[in-house]
């Protein structure tokens, strides 16, 4: 695979590698990093929803919401409580697995050309789904497309080409982040940033050191999911979901991941 400073210059499929679709599916709901990003999100999606329904006049829980890349559906039993949530996904595999958990709501199509109707949802979510795109600011444009006049866009994206790991590799990532560079496609496809942050502060540190070594030593897994120590894996959880308090109250200089709230602009 061809790695630029940048992103990855050769062409790779769009979904993630077959295998990590059951994994993601039966650890999301308790591993570590799934359960801080969702804490992390939540509460960033708490002060969105507020603002949106005060913004239409609406009562809690009545946004229309789209997640982008709804992968096995973890994150839309957690949108639920802001609204009516849908999901799509370009994995059929994916979408299979939501429907286990008995999500109906949910699409096959593609972030680039999303099989819905302009000016369609309140809020959307690309939760660790733009940097799979080959072309992430068409699929940022139809993010703004199908969001109504004034409508919000909540992403979170991997930061730092220099982090790049095993688990970016098995996704078929295209790129990770820095927050200019997520500023100025965010502007490009038509949406202002009004908030925007890294996150995941707390163990950017262990993180780089380890995918140093993996990739010092040639070591590798099926994914990094399968990556915990059981007995820590609450208490790493609730050490990662404290981040969310922080950052309601200021933004990460540096982390593993961002994540950002933008608005349409008209």
């Amino acid at each position: 695979m061809a790695i630029t400073a940048n992103s990855v210059t050769n062409s790779l499929p769009r979904e993630m590698q077959q295998h990590t679709y059951s994994i993601m599916y039966e650890v999301e709901g308790k591993h570590w990093w799934f359960v801080g990003r969702r804490r992390i999100i939540e509460s960033f999606l708490e002060g969105v929803s507020r603002d949106l329904n005060a913004d239409r006049s609406l009562e809690a829980g009545s946004l229309n919401i789209l997640d982008i890349g709804c992968g096995t559906g973890a994150n839309l039993q957690m949108l639920s409580q802001f609204g009516a949530a849908q999901g799509v996904d370009v994995s059929v595999a994916a979408l299979d697995f939501c429907r286990a958990r008995g999500l109906a709501k949910v699409k096959h199509g593609a972030a680039e050309s999303l099989p819905y109707g302009d000016a369609s949802f309140d809020l959307v979510t690309g939760l660790d789904v733009v940097e799979h795109l080959d072309d992430d600011v068409a699929g940022l444009r139809e993010m703004r497309r199908v969001l109504r006049p004034g409508g919000r866009a909540v992403l979170f994206v991997p930061a730092f080409m220099f982090l790049w790991g095993v688990q970016d590799d098995v996704s078929h990532h295209r790129r990770r982040y820095t927050l200019p560079e997520l500023t100025r496609k965010l502007r490009e496809a038509g949406m202002s940033v009004e908030r925007a942050t890294y996150a995941n502060l707390t163990f950017f540190a262990p993180i780089l050191i380890g995918r140093w070594l993996m990739r010092l030593t040639g070591l590798r897994t099926a994914s990094e999911n399968n990556i915990t120590v059981g007995a820590l894996n609450g208490l790493l959880g609730r050490i990662f979901s404290a981040e969310s308090w922080w950052l309601r109250r200021m933004s990460f200089p540096f982390g593993v991941s961002i994540v950002c709230v933008a608005k349409r602009i008209d």
